[in-house]
């Protein structure tokens, strides 16, 4: 607790940074080290009803507040947050264990999102319908929902509450976020930024606690109008039926993944391993829509899976804040547990062990970059996520086969394919079931552009366009 790299930590509710008086507390550990870097104050009810008061007054004021002017504070809360980006980086590398580079390149992601949402929310236009009768004005007008109840995980402790609170301040909502336990003070700093720029109080409320009984508090709460929840599949239904019999009230849900990636025999096999290492391995396999199942075609499956275990037994693992290191820790010692017991059951299945699969030293959550081959179906790796640094492979001979394979499963967050062909870039872009698809790339997430799945990887966006329209109720006025 006296790493002066790491903040003091609070609340944040009405515009008041509230301490640890009287309240319980989390232990946030640096998983690099297993050690304390500091507690965490919890929210009593009366802070939960408190920040709901606060969500209250607030959403009456910023509603009233023009894009224009709203827009301005998200602006400038971009400019603080990229001037602070370093800070904000190391925060993140000690709570979460990603690597430095990483982490800043999340930082300015986050900066992206309010920028983005800054300017999308100028443009929440409405429309005039030509009526059938003269002298009538058919009128569709856009309008802030109300206010948020938000909910993010650790895996991405900027980019994520960004995405939300920005989107919902930019469509001139109010919000209170309970972003990880386990990785607050980069939400801390957001809010932070905005609360530097002058942001109204209340607006944006950061409260941290028990999950269940945060999310209960809230949801079931008549002043939230929207609920915006990432996390995992199980819990993304729970609340989605909480939000349903609690008002009816809107929710967009963005839940688990099993990200396919086909790869065929005209491929580019050295880019694609290249690229595949990058992208399975960073955050060390705890991301979403981390490329996961390796569907390659038998003719060059053995070259793919030679290239990419060489490629990952070569990558350096160690602490985030050391710049020789390309993959950081595992988040806790619950992540170890599963790697373990999902690599022993797939080569009990007859899996190919390439490489890795094993812990690294016994100080902090370090674990092997892991490559398991050849993996029959019924392992059970193949058919839950493994959230960590294993990349799996399948052989296949034909399109409608290696489809069938991508698809089986009830997820559809992202998926991937490599080849040089038109024809099968079309085709299986087509084909695959997924909110997302990257053909040729794993560069699918940016401000601009949006993030969702489907099935039960949830529904609705955020990022683009479809992300502030997710905050907005649509009103028709007829007017004669």
């Amino acid at each position: 607790m006296s790493d002066t790299r790491y903040p003091t930590l609070t609340l944040f509710v009405g515009g008041a940074w509230l301490s640890g008086d009287g309240r319980d507390f989390h232990q946030v550990i640096n998983p690099a080290t297993g050690e304390t870097l500091a507690e965490l104050p919890l929210a009593t009810p009366a802070d939960l009803d408190a920040a709901l008061d606060a969500a209250a007054k607030g959403f009456k004021l910023w509603s009233r507040v023009s894009a224009y002017d709203r827009a301005k504070v998200l602006r400038k809360a971009a400019e603080l947050i990229r001037e602070r980006a370093d800070q904000i980086a190391t925060m993140m590398v000690l709570e979460e264990g990603k690597p430095f580079a990483e982490a800043r390149v999340e930082v300015m992601g986050s900066a992206d999102q309010f920028e983005w949402f800054a300017e999308e929310g100028r443009r929440a236009y409405g429309r005039l319908i030509p009526a059938r009768t003269e002298g009538v004005r058919q009128i569709v007008m856009k309008q802030p929902i109300g206010p948020v109840a938000a909910f993010a995980p650790w895996n991405f402790p900027a980019v994520t509450p960004a995405r939300k609170i920005a989107a919902s301040l930019g469509a001139g909502c109010s919000c209170i976020i309970k972003p990880a336990e386990e990785t607050p003070a980069t939400c801390l700093a957001l809010a932070k930024a905005l609360d530097d720029t002058g942001l109204p109080k209340g607006v944006l409320n950061v409260v941290f606690g028990v999950p269940a009984q945060v999310s209960s508090h809230l949801i079931k709460s008549a002043t939230i109008r929207k609920v915006s929840f990432t996390g995992s599949t199980a819990v993304g239904k729970q609340l989605a039926a909480m939000a349903a019999t609690e008002g009816a009230k809107r929710t967009t849900m963005e839940l688990g993944g099993h990200a396919p990636v086909v790869v065929f025999e005209d491929a580019d096999i050295e880019a694609a391993a290249a690229l595949s290492v990058a992208a399975k391995f960073r955050n060390a396999g705890q991301v979403c829509v981390s490329p996961t199942r390796f569907y390659v075609h038998d003719r060059v499956h053995d070259d793919f899976v030679a290239r990419v275990t060489s490629l990952a037994a070569a990558l350096p693992v160690g602490d985030g804040l050391d710049p020789a290191t390309k993959m950081g820790p595992l988040a806790n010692s619950r992540r170890i547990d599963a790697m373990t017991k999902l690599i022993d059951d797939a080569v009990s299945h007859g899996a190919k062990l390439k490489t890795g699969g094993e812990r690294i030293g016994n100080r902090g959550y370090f674990y092997k970059p892991t490559v398991l081959a050849d993996v029959p179906v019924e392992a059970r790796i193949m058919n839950e996520e493994p959230f960590g640094p294993v990349a799996v492979t399948s052989r296949f001979t034909s399109f409608d086969e290696v489809v069938a394979q991508a698809n089986r499963l009830p997820f559809g967050l992202a998926s991937y394919s490599f080849t040089s062909s038109v024809k099968y870039a079309t085709a299986i872009a087509d084909a695959l079931e997924s909110g997302m698809v990257g053909v040729n790339t794993f560069a699918i997430t940016v401000a601009e552009t949006p993030f969702g799945g489907i099935k039960e990887s949830g529904y609705g966006s955020e990022g683009g366009i479809e992300g502030l329209d997710a905050y907005l109720n649509t009103k028709f006025v007829a007017q004669a």
